[in-house]
């Protein structure tokens, strides 16, 4: 989540978008010296008639699966002193890590593990131009975003607009808000951003942020529930205009397993979780989402995980003293991504990559650059390739040899061309697998730049 300044983010220079115990059975212990742990299974048919004297003094662990059947008549008199010991062989159901992230995210609140299609859209078909997909990175977004973009049909229209719906029967568990000045002719009004967690099981939940009026009622309905909120398939839930609608599908049985060390997202946990929403449609609403989807390159939906072991590629977090780092959660002052950097695809022309710098200095702070040169591809570089300059330069996004406005639907494929005059320069070395040096040089050629300064950075992953 970001501050309000950079809440109002830019894509690639022309686009606003407002972003801101289920253990094992156990039998009780019976008087005496017994203790019996382990899982009885089975049926038992049949007549046992006599009489049983003695003292039984032991342990016995195990399972018995099966069936008895018969007749058993006698007398045992005696005392049976032992140990027996066996092999317990049963199913103990516990949480995944997943399904403990999911009620997490439901406030506790979610249940069962189904998970039904999506079969309505956010939005209404006329009411969206296009669907950014995940993996933009724009301000601070440093490294690539966890969300789509529903973009208004008109971006400039007042706040509260166009109506949102709730994707799936399913439920509301919370939501949470921030405010900040509209744009364009409404700068000058306060608008009030609503968060909202939908789950359709523990195992599969959507979320919007963004939406900037509550359907008449919800919130009371929300707090009346107790955090569980039933909702129907196409129920209004919200309002947004003057920017898009961020959503995201998250998917708790598939977390991605390309980041090198998931722990680094802790303060996110649901970033993990990121699900391509094609998956989930039924098809009329898959059609329907397809129709509006811009990215032409696999997966159309959009990527956020790109890390590889010994490679520059990927998301990078700034390294303590002591060889640890905060991670994703960064310096904790509210601008968590200044420790971030990242060498990634553009999100819509995976020909080209793109560095995002979030210490480059303010005013301007956290910031997206092309290279000039285009190589060498950060997919490429090693630890052996040694020391590698970046000549950073801004960028726009294109059609047809014409600069998109990014507000309407672009009439071709999006290219990414870098703008005349050199922004700096980008200094980075691999020192090993998962460590790295960097240091960003602004308004300097690289061939002004010799080596790297006291100012260089550690990064590791």
């Amino acid at each position: 989540m970001l501050s309000q300044r950079q809440g109002r983010i830019v894509s690639a220079m022309i686009v606003l978008f407002m972003c801101h115990a289920c253990g094992g059975g156990g039998g009780g212990t019976p008087a005496g010296s017994n203790s019996t742990t382990g899982t009885t299974t089975g049926t038992t048919t049949g007549t046992t008639t006599g009489t049983t004297t003695g003292t039984t003094t032991g342990t016995t662990t195990g399972t018995t699966t099966g069936t008895t059947t018969g007749t058993t008549t006698g007398t045992t008199t005696g005392t049976t002193t032992g140990t027996t010991t066996g092999t317990t062989t049963g199913t103990t159901s516990n949480p995944s890590a997943g399904e403990l992230a999911g009620k997490s995210l439901s406030n506790q609140q979610c249940t069962g593990s189904d998970k039904p299609p999506l079969t309505t859209l956010p939005m209404a078909q006329d009411d969206f131009a296009f669907i950014l997909p995940y993996g933009l990175m724009v301000g601070g977004h440093v490294t690539p975003v966890d969300h789509q973009y529903f973009s208004p049909t008109n971006f400039d229209s007042a706040p509260g607009t166009y109506p949102v719906f709730a994707m799936a029967d399913s439920f509301l568990h919370g939501i949470t808000t921030r405010t900040h000045s509209g744009q364009g002719p409404y700068k000058s009004q306060t608008v009030t951003d609503y968060r909202m967690v939908f789950s359709l099981s523990c195992h599969l939940l959507y979320y919007y942020d963004l939406v900037n009026e509550l359907a008449p009622g919800l919130q009371e309905q929300l707090n009346a529930s107790g955090g569980k909120l039933a909702v129907r398939a196409g129920q209004l839930v919200g309002r947004i205009g003057n920017q898009t609608l961020d959503f995201a599908v998250w998917d708790m049985d598939k977390p991605l397993t390309t980041f090198i060390v998931p722990k680094h997202y802790d303060r996110e946990a649901w970033k993990l979780y990121t699900a391509d929403p094609l998956d989930y449609y039924d098809a009329p609403t898959k059609a329907k989402a397809l129709a509006k989807y811009i990215r032409t390159a696999a997966p159309v939906s959009g990527r956020i995980d790109f890390d590889q072991d010994n490679r520059l590629i990927g998301n990078w977090f700034a390294e303590n003293s002591d060889g640890t780092t905060t991670g994703y959660d960064g310096t904790g002052n509210g601008e968590y991504w200044v420790t971030h950097l990242a060498f990634a695809p553009h999100f819509l022309d995976t020909s080209r990559f793109i560095i995002s710098i979030g210490n480059w200095p303010k005013p301007a702070g956290a910031s997206q650059f092309i290279s000039v040169e285009g190589s060498p591809d950060p997919a490429n570089v090693e630890p052996a390739t040694g020391l590698v300059k970046y000549t950073l330069a801004n960028f726009e996004q294109r059609v047809q040899g014409q600069t998109w406005n990014g507000k309407s639907m672009p009439g071709g494929a999006i290219s990414i061309v870098a703008q005349a005059g050199v922004k700096g320069c980008m200094l980075v070395q691999m020192l090993g697998a998962r460590e790295i040096k960097a240091e960003a040089f602004p308004d300097l050629a690289c061939t002004a730049v010799t080596g790297f300064t006291a100012a260089a950075q550690k990064y590791i992953r």
